[in-house]
């Protein structure tokens, strides 16, 4: 499995204010969009997300997003070393994720940026 980098998951209260403050530390602009009811802002390395405190709660367990160069090449090593899959692998608006808890009951979301339905070596 190729791990290309890590997001850090922070839930705020609010997003606005937060996200400018990451803005400045990282010096990139958020990227925006809404997920399930939460709102969520991209910004480098971190993921801001508010929302109804139910969702959030959930979101919460997840420790970190892990990006990888396929979801499936993931779930693969990630069974076999006993981990379980509790979500996915899944579409979402920026390509594949699943939800794994590792044996040691830490909780990761892994994503990668293939768009579903995509055909490895294949150009679209």
């Amino acid at each position: 499995m190729d791990i290309l980098g890590t997001t850090l998951r922070i839930c705020v209260d609010d997003l606005d204010a937060a996200a400018t403050v990451y803005e400045r530390i990282t010096g990139r602009t958020p990227q925006r969009f809404e997920r399930g009811g939460v709102q969520v802002a991209a910004v480098g390395c971190f993921l801001l997300m508010s929302g109804d405190e139910a969702e959030l709660e959930v979101l919460r367990k997840v420790t970190a997003t892990i990006a990888v160069s396929d979801v499936d090449e993931a779930c693969a090593t990630l069974s076999e070393v006993g981990a379980r899959i509790v979500a996915g692998p899944l579409p979402t608006p920026a390509g594949r994720n699943l939800i794994a808890v590792h044996p040691d009951g830490s909780v990761f979301e892994y994503v990668d940026r293939k768009p579903a339905g995509s055909v490895p070596g294949r150009v679209p």
